[in-house]
């Protein structure tokens, strides 16, 4: 895996669909910061906001921690998820107490899921023209 102790933090990749987020944990006051924005004003939106600080509220480590995160690729909703998978992955780092409360919700499993490729033929995935017998 490609985590490490850097600089009295600790660094995790996460990934989700075609994201990659890079997150590094320091000691602090629960300050995240996305790309250099702040997460509020990153995500917008906040049931994205609620999963990418899902692994901090699970653990009780809100404020015990400020999050840089370096996120590209895919859409907003794929890179919550991603954020999401490298805090998670960084806390594993921190503490292993932790990995038994973070593995059973289920955020230290990357999400398989990816978009399904255009058939020749078809509109879409799956979608294709309107059937006509005349």
């Amino acid at each position: 895996m490609a985590e490490k102790k850097t600089k009295g933090g600790f660094i995790a990749t996460g990934r989700r669909k075609k994201s990659v987020a890079r997150v590094r944990l320091f000691a602090g006051n629960g300050q995240i910061t996305i790309n250099g924005k702040e997460i509020g004003q990153y995500l917008q939106r906040d049931t994205l906001i609620l999963i990418a600080k899902q692994p901090l509220t699970l653990t009780n480590t809100l404020d015990k921690f400020d999050v840089v995160v370096n996120v590209d690729g895919g859409g907003i909703s794929g890179q919550a998820g991603a954020i999401c998978h490298g805090i998670a992955r960084a806390l594993v780092e921190v503490s292993e107490t932790y990995k038994k409360e973070l593995k059973d919700a289920g955020l230290l499993t990357r999400d398989p899921r990816m978009k399904e490729r255009k058939k020749y033929g078809l509109k879409k995935a799956r979608k294709a023209s309107q059937f006509s017998k005349r």
